[in-house]
């Protein structure tokens, strides 16, 4: 095989979570123009058509499906349709999450348990419905996407980080379980990006934005296209060796102390 195949998903079918826009709409429009076919969920009928909408605009065919990752019937119901409409699924990317800034003391476990459910749960109910046919196939890529917060706390994310390092750990244990069958589950950990959510915490003057410049040896925030190399890269057979792994797309932040004041 030469080389630059390797990264080809020619023939592949992807299943991008919430990925109506943000990071989630970067990787799948990238591993479309790697030559997969891309299928992706959200919340609501709005999101679904918002996304479909942002997909066309890029020239991309995408098939949107309203769908609930923490709801395991719903997401059983949701995989049969899309693999007998489209194609079964050779590639997982569990993207969908939220976050909660709350301190831990002020927060309610009604609130934690929603994070934890959301970013652990849903990753656990999406995979455990594609594993039987990538196990029947001899093949499939899972790739958790995962955080900085999968290693480090910080004030006020205590059930995001907790369910991070949950899914980093939920990662290695499917790599560990399932890499008999061919199938490499890996994780993608961004950093600090620019999306639509960050765009208060990146207005000039903000503390944050400073913070997070001076913590990061790359002395900007990422952008969704600092994640395509390292998302193609997971999706392809070019990592078909590599397993449980977690790969963090950070500008270094993980490696480095910060700036000396």
């Amino acid at each position: 095989m030469e080389m630059i195949n390797q990264f080809s998903l020619k023939g592949r079918t992807a299943l991008v979570t919430g990925a109506s826009y943000g990071i989630g709409f970067a990787i799948a429009s990238a591993y479309a123009n790697a030559g997969a076919k891309i299928i992706f969920n959200d919340l609501s009928e709005e999101l679904v058509q918002r996304g479909l909408e942002a997909y066309k605009s890029e020239g991309i065919e995408a098939h949107g499906y309203v769908c609930d990752v923490t709801d395991e019937a719903g997401v059983t119901a949701f995989l049969e349709k899309a693999e007998s409409e489209i194609a079964p699924i050779d590639i997982l990317v569990n993207n969908a999450g939220i976050i909660k800034r709350i301190p831990m003391h002020e927060m309610s476990a009604a609130d934690f348990r929603k994070v934890i459910d959301v970013d652990l749960v849903g990753p656990f109910i999406m995979a455990k419905a594609v594993l039987p046919g990538m196990m029947h196939r001899t093949r499939g890529k899972i790739i958790n996407i995962c955080s900085l917060m999968s290693e480090l706390g910080r004030e006020t994310v205590s059930a995001y980080a907790a369910a991070k390092g949950g899914l980093k750990m939920l990662t290695r244990s499917i790599a560990s379980e399932y890499g008999q069958y061919n199938i490499q589950c890996n994780g993608l950990g961004p950093g600090y990006i620019e999306t639509p959510q960050t765009a208060p915490l990146r207005l000039e003057g903000h503390p944050f934005n400073s913070f997070i410049i001076n913590k990061t040896p790359a002395a900007r925030w990422g952008k969704t296209g600092d994640l395509i190399g390292a998302a193609l890269f997971l999706a392809s057979d070019a990592s078909n060796f590599v397993n449980g792994h977690i790969l963090y797309v950070d500008g270094g932040i993980l490696a480095s102390l910060g700036k000396q004041p």
